[in-house]
This record gives structure tokens, C-alpha cells and sequence, in this order.
């Protein structure tokens, strides 16, 4: 990732229009914005897990991820689990290692990708 051609701004998310995502249980809320240009776009999102919530795949994607509130587990494709609480965070490559969420109690998390 390469972060350029992004002018300084603040991000209120509260205003940002959400995207709901169903899950194999429960949903995401999704806050998104974008940066940057088009061939080097950066994915920045606040994103809200509901209470019982399961990723529906396995997810490939690299990510930068901080839990804001609630707690996350995140299982790797290997079967390591780990769990994050507020303050927390976890960051991988793209294609790195395949991983997949759930939130038994509901999370907020802070995702740049």
C-alpha cells in the first residue's frame, strides 16, 4: 500500500451511509470510505458486528484491523484462534493467510485495506 494523492480531511461516521452484510449468522454493518487513485485505492471502514455475527467465507484480503469495542475472534485457516478486545489489533498481507470472524457478543472495528 502506498498512501498518495489524499488531501488532508476528517471522516464524521456517523454521516457516512451504511451497507449491511449478512454473515452465515447474524450481520456487518459497514461505514466505507475510499482513497487515493484508482489503481492504488484504500479501503477505509468502521465496521459494527452484531451480536452472534459469523463471516459467511474465508477472507483473503490483506487488512490493518483495530477493535473499538466488543471482542472479535479471528480464525486462521491453519485453525490458530485469536481474540481481540478493545485496543487491540491485527494486521495482515493480502493472501497471506486465509482468515474468518465471528463476534459472539458484537464488535466495532476500525479496518484499512
Amino acid at each position: 500500500m502506498r498512501m498518495s494523492d489524499i488531501a488532508f480531511a476528517t471522516t464524521d461516521w456517523a454521516a457516512i451511509e451504511p451497507t449491511h452484510h449478512a454473515g452465515d449468522a447474524g450481520s456487518a454493518t459497514w461505514r466505507t470510505r475510499s482513497f487515493g487513485p484508482e489503481d492504488n485505492r484504500i479501503r477505509v471502514r468502521m465496521v459494527d458486528y452484531s451480536a452472534g455475527y459469523e463471516a459467511d467465507h474465508w477472507c483473503e484480503k490483506g487488512h490493518i484491523l483495530l477493535c473499538l469495542a466488543g471482542e472479535l475472534e479471528t480464525r486462521l485457516a491453519d485453525g490458530r484462534v485469536f481474540t481481540l478486545t478493545p485496543g487491540m489489533s491485527y494486521q495482515v498481507a493480502d493472501g497471506a493467510e486465509p482468515h474468518r470472524s465471528r463476534s459472539p457478543q458484537g464488535a466495532t472495528l476500525f479496518v484499512v485495506d
